[in-house]
């Protein structure tokens, strides 16, 4: 095995959020790692993760005061999504999943999926030395007919051709992390601006997550990150989503407090009922729940 980067764990002791947690707000990137013993590591992977349960989870949820949560397969599993699943099936109605797979996988696997509550398909260039983005358009069609999506971790300022290879996709594109863009690059970075006009034009999702990974800060707020969450909330808001990215593996930063993480939605978002639809009604849309109304 290759030398694998051993993660922290997450803050043992979560504060609620300094705002009112709507009803059936949902928070759209979670990871679970573990039982170990029952869901061995990948030997080709970037990070080593220590366990982090879906009962953890369900208490750090708890005290944030979130409903919905989709379960998102991390790169250490490969394309074995049996973790994931089996987290999103315990969640029931209120869980969805969203998984790894080969481009040739069969049709009848990806509805045994969508029962399960799998309801997208990630692509991570990121993190695994697998991931190849000319699967995006292999995947695509596959998934074209079943509502599902495809979630993209990719650093957009590196990525040339975005809106090319959008406009080739029958299918929703979803990013990660606010697209990735190292804060240092500025919301004027080309690749950035592709993500804006995408969003701008309907054509593509962004997940409110991860400040963390892009910030040149050590804690938060994480204030050079909030040009950029200003700029794609300018853009179209009805197409975020916000994400905890619990347990927040590998990052570059000190473990900080997921009640703080929380927070930056309210600074992001001063605005009630937008903040509302972006952790209630856009993730409804997206990930096929139950209509809030």
């Amino acid at each position: 095995m290759n030398a694998a980067e051993l993660c922290a764990a997450p803050h043992s002791e979560p504060r609620a959020p300094g705002f009112s947690t709507p009803s059936r707000a949902c928070d759209c990137h979670v990871h679970v790692f573990g039982p170990h013993r029952d869901f061995p590591l990948v030997a080709e992977r970037m990070y080593t993760p220590p366990p982090a349960l879906l009962s953890d989870y369900h208490r750090m949820r708890g005290v944030l005061g979130l409903q919905r949560a989709v379960i998102v397969q991390p790169s250490v599993y490969g394309t074995d999504n049996r973790a994931t699943l089996e987290a999103a099936a315990a969640g029931g109605e209120d869980f969805r999943a969203v998984v790894v797979v080969d481009s040739d996988t069969p049709k009848s696997v990806l509805h045994t999926m969508h029962d399960a509550g799998a309801r997208g398909v990630r692509i991570n260039p990121m993190f695994s030395r697998n991931a190849d983005l000319s699967d995006l358009k292999r995947l695509a069609h596959s998934l074209a007919d079943m509502g599902w999506h495809l979630q993209v971790l990719v650093d957009v300022s590196q990525l040339e051709g975005l809106e090319t290879l959008a406009e080739a996709l029958p299918v929703a594109l979803v990013f990660d992390h606010m697209g990735h863009v190292p804060t240092e690059k500025g919301i004027h970075d080309a690749g950035f601006q592709s993500l804006l006009r995408l969003l701008g034009q309907g054509r593509c999702w962004v997940k409110l997550s991860g400040a963390y990974r892009v910030t040149a800060h050590d804690h938060p707020p994480y204030d050079d990150v909030t040009p950029f969450a200003k700029a794609l909330l300018q853009t179209n808001p009805e197409q975020l989503v916000w994400g905890s990215d619990w347990p927040h593996p590998r990052i570059p930063v000190p473990m900080p407090n997921d009640g703080d993480l929380m927070d930056l939605l309210d600074t992001w978002v001063p605005d009630v009922e937008t903040r509302d639809r972006i952790l209630v009604d856009n993730p409804a849309r997206l990930y096929d729940f139950e209509a809030t109304g």
